[in-house]
């Protein structure tokens, strides 16, 4: 086979506010006004089975009102209470603070201020002179009401034995069985195809697992005065994900791993798995994140910055009066008059075969991810603010889907998935990157989408996102319309560009290829190139010759059947998520080495490298 081998798609999943990524069904509840009967059916069968209701149909408006971004569900957290410490600050005035405690609660320093004495076997009298700070529990109102959450009572930790573990990994174990559901394809079969080594997972968080159950829980427990316990330091890692799909789900002995870029961590990951496979160095890559931000601590944290978008600067958007409610629907708007993003939560994943290997084992082809192109900001006023990095990313990533595509296709045949976060400062500088960017090729009308205006935004996980609604749009000839806004701001560049508020209708045989564009904060600017299905399968028929083609319709007809099989199963809750606690588990006995290979178990990893600097030799 000549060139490199082709980074082919064979498999996505994941869980976001629209609900489950395979089959589609996020991306159909996306643009659900745009389906037609049947499909809205399925859709919300799908969503139903998730949310722990007996009928899709009976409780459409139930189950349309409780997904996509809304109103913060109190089992996240009570936006109207939240929980917090007031600094007390007392002073005796002459007279001393007096009051009874427990022995068991005193500090084991005794302030030098206090004089503390015995009031019975288990109390003492403490009584204060001078200044003491206490901190009171207290609650208050939150200023930010909505967030991107998944589909109410969807619980990924009940679906196996989750043992506290952090929601981020909870949401990564389902989304990784959801992936390995997707390909219709056995993965004991598929790991005997390959060579042990021969298999990546890249996955992260770009802000870690910051829950209770993680770095939120180790880092606040003392200050609660609880105890840390062993799991709040290794669970809390953001390359966690992807040890969590090695470990549980795959198995893989692999290269491994977590590549950082803030909102654009999934990119990062992605740049990565094309690497591997257009190099040779894999043949199987699992690409993800997982993001579990919506928890008070997060959302302070950006909500500080000026970042999110508050109930006091939706109103003053929409003219209401503090008595007025907003409409958290409709917190996020790309490319209108905002005011900030909506943060959400979601975990995704595609996984990615070389092409040879697709055609071999039959696999439905998704469509092809080509290149991601990473460039920082240079220097900067802010590292918060846009940056000129994302010019680059995005005229190469046009650039290569010419080389790919032609002229034509890239002119007539393409989309782009926009960052489009609902900030000002993103409305303003993505929008004349990307018109910029279509006049320099010469495309008249590039077709824009901006699907966080339904899911929110995802930090890391965000590209994931838009990568597999890409996928949707390629199936259901749907381009999402940027649904929750009246009009465009007047200060959006639209020459060259086909913004929308309505959903589009394509023929995906037209399509050629999406980029998919996101920003992260330091300038972490990343673009990706995708080839649709079409495209896709003309390349490879391209490449194999007519009987190789055959061969793989003929098993592709089993593999596409196995693929709707796992629908119906996950449709009718009768399919778990894959979770291999202490199995499988190989120790020092089982590995054989020589100076030729590595033997772990019935698999072997070869050694028989070659120096790739033959022309510097030095013996």
């Amino acid at each position: 086979m000549s060139g490199q081998r082709l980074p082919v798609v064979v498999g996505y999943g994941g869980i976001n506010g629209a609900g489950r990524a395979s089959a589609h069904h996020a991306f159909a509840r996306m643009v659900y006004p745009a389906l037609s009967a049947e499909k809205q059916r399925r859709t919300l069968a799908a969503l139903a089975r998730l949310m722990g209701l007996d009928d899709g149909a009976g409780n459409e408006q139930y189950i349309l009102d409780h997904t996509l971004i809304r109103r913060i569900e109190k089992h996240h957290f009570d936006v109207d209470a939240v929980r917090w410490n007031q600094r007390f600050p007392t002073q005796s005035n002459g007279q001393p603070v007096s009051f009874d405690i427990a022995r068991k609660h005193l500090p084991d320093v005794i302030p030098v201020d206090w004089v503390v004495e015995p009031t019975s076997v288990t109390h003492v009298n403490v009584q204060i002179r001078g200044q003491q700070d206490f901190l009171l529990p207290t609650h208050r109102e939150f200023e930010i009401k909505a967030a991107g959450q998944l589909p109410t009572g969807f619980d990924p930790g009940t679906l196996y034995a989750s043992r506290n573990h952090p929601r981020g990994l909870q949401m990564t174990v389902f989304a990784a069985s959801d992936a390995l559901g997707s390909m219709g394809l056995e993965w004991d079969a598929i790991a005997r195809h390959v060579a042990a080594d021969e298999i990546s997972t890249y996955a992260g968080s770009a802000m870690g697992q910051l829950d209770s159950a993680g770095a939120g829980g180790m880092l606040k427990a003392r200050y609660m005065g609880q105890r840390v316990t062993s799991k709040y330091c290794p669970l809390s890692l953001a390359e966690m994900p992807a040890d969590f799909i090695n470990a549980y789900v795959l198995g893989s002995l692999g290269a491994t791993g977590a590549n950082l870029g803030a909102c654009a961590s999934f990119l990062y990951n992605l740049r990565q798995g094309i690497d591997d496979i257009r190099s040779g160095r894999a043949r199987v890559v699992f690409v993800g994140s997982s993001e579990a931000p919506v928890n008070p601590e997060v959302m302070e944290g950006y909500g500080a910055m000026g970042a999110l978008a508050s109930d006091r600067e939706l109103r003053r958007l929409d003219g209401l009066d503090e008595r007025q409610a907003p409409d958290h629907r409709r917190a996020c708007r790309p490319f209108a008059e905002n005011c900030g993003f909506t943060i959400a939560e979601s975990a995704q994943m595609v996984v990615l075969f070389d092409d040879a290997l697709a055609v071999e084992l039959g696999a439905t082809v998704f469509g092809a991810a080509t290149d991601v192109f990473v460039n920082a900001d240079g220097y900067k006023k802010s590292i918060s603010g846009p940056g000129v990095g994302n010019y680059i990313t995005m005229a190469k990533a046009a650039a290569a889907a010419r080389a790919i595509v032609g002229e034509r296709a890239l002119r007539s045949g393409g989309m782009v998935q926009a960052h489009g976060t609902g900030t000002p400062q993103n409305r303003t500088s993505e929008s004349a990157i990307l018109s910029r960017t279509a006049q320099a090729f010469g495309i008249q009308s590039w077709p824009v989408a901006a699907i966080k205006c339904y899911l929110g935004h995802s930090l890391g996980s965000a590209s994931g996102d838009q990568v597999t609604a890409t996928l949707g749009t390629w199936h259901h000839g749907l381009i999402p319309g940027i649904a929750t806004i009246e009009r465009f701001a007047d200060d959006v560049r639209q020459d060259h560009l086909a913004l929308s508020i309505a959903h589009r209708e394509v023929d995906p045989q037209q399509m050629a290829y999406a980029i998919v564009n996101s920003k992260g904060f330091g300038g972490n600017n990343a673009s990706a190139t995708l080839l649709s299905p079409a495209v896709t399968q003309r390349m490879l028929q391209a490449r194999y010759s007519r009987s190789q083609w055959l061969a793989w319709e003929r098993a592709n007809e089993t593999v596409r059947a196995r693929q709707q099989d796992y629908d119906d199963a996950m449709v009718a809750g009768t399919c778990s998520p894959v979770y291999r606690f202490d199995y499988g588990v190989l120790h020092d006995d089982d590995v054989q080495i020589t100076d030729r290979q590595v033997l772990l178990g019935d698999r072997a990893v070869s050694l028989a490298l070659t120096s790739p600097f033959e022309d510097m030799r030095i013996d």
